[in-house]
């Protein structure tokens, strides 16, 4: 009777350490899951703090990270200020030397050795007007849950190209290229979607990385049509890529969309989770239970998105931006699209860039590149 009493308790202790563990599992899977689910803040790839080892000269010197030394122009930010840097011109094996850039539109603030600053893609601050001296109307985009904020910026095409962000960013995220826009005389619509600031917020307040924010790009593109546009062009970065290429495809609207351009589209949404998760220092095994997590949360259909990322039902012609250094979406299901629809899509490969910063990694290249694409459409 004693072992078997004892048997049963060992056996009660087992049973309630295991639900123990499993209750723990669900948890750490479901906290790994909000890096993707719940996007907040800054972009993952300008996330981190950096310090001032010196300033003076035009030039300033930072911790040496994968960040501080990467190639091309970006903005730095820090508890009261802005500044712009350009390319790498000096340092050591523990600092980088980059030069600072009189960009007006930046941003103000005085930088001082000691300070802890954040480096973004995000170059320009503000709205067309303050930053660039364009002049623009903002509207309320309707969408299924409500009034969406919009700037729109006059053209003399009857095409709108129609600007989604990414993640961690906002509207503005279009502002480095709307001078060339200017140029080419494209009208632009830059918009919001929901859980943006301004915008509605969805009932639980989840990102579904694209494939629940689609519908809002599709309200774009009627808003756009019933104000004289006759054709549409959709330009997305990261998951407002994704957006971008699953309207294309799924749109009642579709028909008036002459072409794509996505610059680090989020395909492979599995590995964007886990890396959104690793990247904030999750252990690869609770990142993998993220990835389960985010799928029960955010209900969305593996297949269907893995078959819109491969190009499936796409008939407007494509510019296909990505990085191979993309340290967010895994640049091996861009790759797959490109080749699966070389019909469509034209591929260009970075390096040395982070995600949705190909602009700020060789701004020459990819406004020849963009601009190349986009000519035969106007």
């Amino acid at each position: 009777m004693r072992w078997g009493r004892a048997a049963t308790v060992t056996a009660l202790g087992a049973g309630s350490a295991a639900l123990g563990a499993a209750a723990a599992a669900l948890v750490a899977g479901r906290v790994a899951s909000d890096f993707a689910v719940r996007p907040r803040g800054p972009a993952p790839a300008a996330a981190g703090g950096l310090k001032v080892h010196a300033v003076g000269g035009g030039r300033v010197e930072l911790t040496r990270s994968w960040e501080s030394q990467r190639p091309g122009r970006y903005a730095l930010e820090w508890d009261g200020g802005r500044a712009a840097v350009g390319e790498v011109v000096g340092g050591t094996s523990q600092t980088v030397v980059r030069a600072l850039e009189p960009v007006a539109a930046v941003g103000a603030g005085r930088l001082a050795v000691g300070d802890t600053v954040r480096i973004t893609p995000l170059l320009f601050d503000g709205d067309p007007r303050t930053a660039l001296g364009l002049e623009f109307d903002e509207f309320d985009i309707q969408g299924d849950l409500g009034p969406m904020p919009a700037w729109f910026l006059p053209g003399a095409r009857d095409l709108c190209l129609i600007a989604v962000h990414g993640i961690g960013a906002d509207r503005g995220q279009v502002l480095p290229l709307l001078p060339l826009f200017d140029r080419l005389r494209v009208p632009v619509l830059a918009v919001t979607y929901r859980n943006d600031r301004g915008a509605p917020r969805s009932p639980d307040g989840l990102g579904r990385l694209g494939a629940g924010e689609w519908p809002d790009v599709d309200a774009a593109i009627r808003f756009a049509g019933e104000n004289g546009a006759r054709r549409i062009v959709l330009f997305g970065w990261s998951v407002g890529a994704t957006m971008a290429l699953q309207a294309a495809v799924r749109s009642a609207s579709r028909a008036a969309v002459c072409g794509l351009v996505l610059d680090s589209p989020v395909l492979d949404w599995r590995g964007t989770v886990r890396r959104q998760a690793t990247r904030r220092g999750v252990p690869a095994p609770l990142a993998e239970l993220g990835v389960r997590a985010a799928a029960g949360r955010v209900e969305v259909d593996p297949h269907v998105y893995d078959r819109i990322g491969l190009g499936e039902g796409l008939t407007a012609p494509v510019l296909l931006l990505h990085s191979a250094d993309d340290t967010v979406s895994p640049v091996g299901h861009a790759r797959q699209l490109a080749a699966r629809r070389e019909d469509l899509v034209l591929y260009e490969e970075f390096r040395d860039a982070e995600h949705a910063a190909l602009w700020n990694t060789d701004q020459d290249r990819y406004e020849r590149t963009l601009s190349r694409f986009l000519t035969p459409l106007l």
